[in-house]
């Protein structure tokens, strides 16, 4: 059986290797260079804090590369599912080619354990390599990224540490499980990728900010949290704030709701701004104001906060590993209604 399965498996594994060797290659030639520009630029902009410009400049630089591995890391456990897993039983079955294995000595329990098991560890082998050298790579980029793009982001934490392993096996078993019920290759394949971007896309929104009590904090106005201020031209009526969607002192943060808090702490707005009562024709905030810094620590001192409730970059590995077990469970759940299925149910 081993013998067997590797024979119909060593095709697509020699093109996924292919693949990952290139990658790998690629990543291992550039990444000292990436690694040895960032330490440099950091050493040089602590010294004249101008650091914020560097980040800005030095990701501007990679944005394209960063993107473009991210989404490799993303996309292989959707072709697992599509290519390895969804055909796995469905073309024994249009073929007719199970009446013949499952009649002879071996059971279909051993055939199918066989098949999830050389399979399904080859997959998930693949997406941890990339995984893992995605994340060792882009770790300066990571360190530079704004805000939509942080480590903690839901577009770049798929993409980062344990996680793909947990994808790859999940999306694996789905596409076996959903083969098994379907019973055809092409509506397999298309089911299985609706259902594993519909749970891809529901983790980061309904789960992820949950694996932990987020946190909720309060924080002085500065320019560190204030994206601009508008207000009319000649300098009258009720100036609007907008806020960043960052957490001052704790960079990389994951911000899950942004909000600008009156002095009594009610919510009058967040990114997409809110009034505040400061006078705009004389004082700190006025067009003749004392600088860019006296406008944000005017509306400090008068009572408002920004509100913030997020999740910390500390929280990065626990919630790698938890997610990764979660999609570990989903998986074991799967393979066991595939033994059942194929014992029972299929003929």
């Amino acid at each position: 059986m081993i013998w067997l399965t590797w024979r119909q498996l060593r095709g697509s594994a020699a093109m996924m290797a292919a693949v990952l060797v290139i990658l790998t290659v690629v990543l291992a030639l550039t990444g000292p260079g990436l690694a040895s520009d960032y330490s440099a630029g950091i050493a040089a902009c602590t010294q004249d804090d101008t650091c914020v410009r560097f980040f800005d400049r030095f990701f501007g630089q990679y944005d394209t590369p960063f993107v473009a591995v991210s989404l490799v890391v993303l996309l292989l456990p959707a072709l697992v599912g599509l290519f390895w897993g969804a055909p796995l039983i469905t073309r024994e079955l249009e073929a007719g080619t199970h009446l013949l294995v499952w009649n002879q000595s071996i059971t279909r329990s051993r055939w199918l354990a066989v098949k999830l098991g050389l399979t399904g560890l080859t997959a998930m082998a693949a997406a941890g390599l990339c995984g893992l050298a995605v994340t060792w790579w882009s770790a300066p980029l990571d360190k530079s990224a704004p805000e939509g793009l942080a480590l903690m982001a839901p577009l770049v934490f798929g993409a980062r540490g344990i996680a793909p392993m947990g994808y790859a096996a999940f999306a694996f078993v789905l596409g076996v499980t959903v083969g098994m019920l379907v019973r055809r290759t092409l509506p397999a394949m298309a089911l299985t990728l609706a259902v594993f971007a519909a749970i891809q896309l529901a983790m980061p929104l309904l789960v992820r900010p949950h694996l932990m009590p987020p946190v909720t904090s309060t924080f002085e106005i500065s320019e560190a949290n204030m994206d601009g201020i508008s207000m009319s031209r000649d300098g009258g009526g009720t100036p609007r704030l907008f806020l960043k969607s960052v957490v001052p002192g704790h960079a990389g943060a994951w911000v899950l709701s942004n909000d600008l808090v009156d002095p009594s702490g009610r919510s009058i707005g967040g990114d997409d701004g809110g009034a505040v009562q400061v006078s705009t024709t004389s004082g700190p905030c006025s067009p003749r104001g004392a600088g860019p810094r006296a406008c944000p620590a005017e509306i400090s001192r008068l009572g408002y906060r920004q509100k913030v409730t997020y999740q910390p970059l500390e929280r990065f590995w626990p919630f790698q590993w938890t997610e990764t077990g979660i999609y570990a469970l989903l998986t074991l759940g799967l393979t066991w209604l595939c033994f059942w299925w194929i014992r029972r149910r299929l003929s």
